[in-house]
C-alpha cells in the first residue's frame, strides 16, 4: 500500500491536475456525448434516407410508399421524437423521414428534442439506479416494448378504420 501512496505522490503536480481535470470533464460529458451521438447518428440516417431512400422505396413499394410518405409528412415530427424509444424504430424512422423528404430543419428540431430527452433521461436513469442497472435495463426494455405496442396498436386502429370506411362507402352490388 505504501508503494501506491509513494507512486501517487511522485506524480508531477501538473500531470495530477491535468488528470483530475480530464477525468472530471469525462465524467461530466457523458450526457453530452450520449445526446450528441444520438442526434448525429439519426441525422446521418436521415441523410442516407434523403439521398437513397426515396428511389428505393418507390421502386420496392410503389403502392404502399405514397400513403406512408403522406403520413410521415403529416405526423412525422412526433414519430421522429417517439422513434427514439425502441431499437427498431430508432433504426428505421430517421431513414424514412429522409426518404419522405421532411425538411431538414423540421427533422433537426424533433431529432434534437428526442436526442436530448433520450440521452439525458437514460444517463440520469443510469446515475440514479447505480448498481441496480440490470433492473433498470429490464424496466427500460419493458417500457420500450410498451411504447412499441402502443404505436402498433394506434397504427392498426387507423388501418382497420380506413379499411372499414372504404368497405362501407363502396356500393353494394344488386342482388338478382
Amino acid at each position: 500500500m505504501q508503494r501506491l501512496i509513494d507512486l501517487f505522490f511522485a506524480i508531477p503536480a501538473a500531470w495530477a491536475l491535468g488528470a483530475v481535470f480530464f477525468l472530471t470533464c469525462a465524467e461530466a460529458s457523458v450526457v453530452a456525448f450520449a445526446v450528441g451521438g444520438a442526434i448525429l447518428g439519426d441525422f446521418i440516417g436521415y441523410l442516407i434516407g434523403r439521398r437513397f431512400g426515396t428511389a428505393f422505396l418507390q421502386r420496392s413499394f410503389p403502392k404502399r410508399w405514397p400513403p406512408v410518405r403522406a403520413w410521415i409528412d403529416r405526423r412525422g415530427g412526433p414519430a421522429i421524437f417517439l422513434g427514439r424509444s425502441t431499437a427498431f424504430l430508432r433504426a428505421v424512422v430517421p431513414t424514412a423521414a429522409g426518404a419522405a423528404r421532411i425538411s431538414p430543419w423540421r427533422f433537426l428540431f424533433w431529432n434534437v428534442l428526442g436526442g436530448v430527452t433520450w440521452g439525458t433521461g437514460f444517463s440520469v436513469l443510469g446515475y440514479l439506479v447505480g448498481e441496480e442497472y440490470e433492473a433498470a435495463l429490464h424496466w427500460a426494455g419493458r417500457g420500450s416494448r410498451a411504447i412499441l405496442v402502443l404505436i402498433l396498436t394506434v397504427i392498426a386502429f387507423f388501418v382497420i378504420k380506413r379499411i372499414l370506411v372504404k368497405r362501407l362507402a363502396s356500393p353494394v352490388p344488386p342482388q338478382t
